[in-house]
């Protein structure tokens, strides 16, 4: 059964040098409340690799914190808001690693973790140059029909997040449809942590939401508005002005103070 926690507590199980990945999609349903709570830390967590099928907002938060060392995503960025200021900044400036990644090789990497196994063959990235960027990414002889394919490791993580509509005390969550790749998450992570808008005496399946039942998430915490300004269908849209505060912010070299101001805030 998941363990009730409050956000701080919940923030406080990622240790310094993981493997963190985000849920969510873009700008839609991402853990913003988490992060907020992890910069509120009086040690912020250190060298993180930072694992989203998209990384956007919530991960520039932490990039631009200095908590992130090694960024494993297909895109970085803040959909029609434009560029992720201190992610490009960071990545310009060569202070963080990249590892090359594709829809295809996250995808990969993550069926082989979920199917318990080293790789994952696929046809992605056969006569590209890709390979050359990515050693541990090797070119393989299919045994049964002798045609090369690509092996894509398993991608392993240490604690995955993602933000939820309702969880109830037996530990199920519901989430809405747009789901990203929140249920192979719960799946590859050692640790779930889902926070959840509210707490329902019982978490139902509908035609507009997905159930995560127990015990896919091991910590649930309460986080009432804890996607924004992400959206959260259906009970709040995308806070567009809060984005383009951001931006200007960090164009502004202010990221500093707006993070002091966000982290404030509730």
């Amino acid at each position: 059964m998941a363990q009730w926690r409050s956000l701080d507590e919940a923030a406080a199980l990622v240790p310094d040098g993981c493997t963190l990945a985000l849920g969510g999609m873009t700008v839609y349903r991402r853990p913003v409340g988490f992060v907020r709570a992890l910069l509120r830390r009086t040690a912020r967590p250190r060298d993180l690799t930072l694992l989203c099928f998209t990384a956007g907002f919530e991960s520039d938060l932490l990039v631009g914190a200095g908590c992130v060392s090694t960024v494993r995503s297909c895109y970085f960025g803040l959909e029609s808001f434009g560029f992720a200021p201190m992610f490009t900044a960071a990545a310009q400036q060569g202070a963080i690693h990249i590892v090359e990644e594709t829809e295809a090789s996250l995808a990969m990497g993550i069926r082989a973790r979920m199917a318990n196994v080293d790789f994952m063959p696929s046809l992605a990235w056969l006569g590209t140059d890709l390979p050359k960027l990515r050693p541990d990414v090797k070119i393989i002889t299919d045994p049964y029909s002798g045609e090369d394919v690509t092996a894509f490791p398993a991608i392993r993580c240490d604690v995955a997040v993602l933000h939820g509509l309702e969880g109830d005390r037996e530990g199920n969550v519901t989430v809405n449809n747009n789901l990203g790749v929140d249920l192979e998450l719960v799946y590859i992570a050692d640790t779930v942590i889902v926070t959840v808008e509210r707490e329902v005496e019982r978490c139902e399946r509908s035609t507009d939401r997905s159930l995560i039942p127990a015990p896919g998430a091991d910590y649930i915490a309460h986080a009432p508005r804890g996607a924004f300004p992400t959206s959260c269908y259906p009970d709040y849209p995308i806070a567009g002005g809060e984005f383009m505060r951001y931006v200007d912010a960090c164009n502004a070299g202010e990221f500093e103070r707006y993070v002091a101001e966000f982290t404030a805030s509730q």
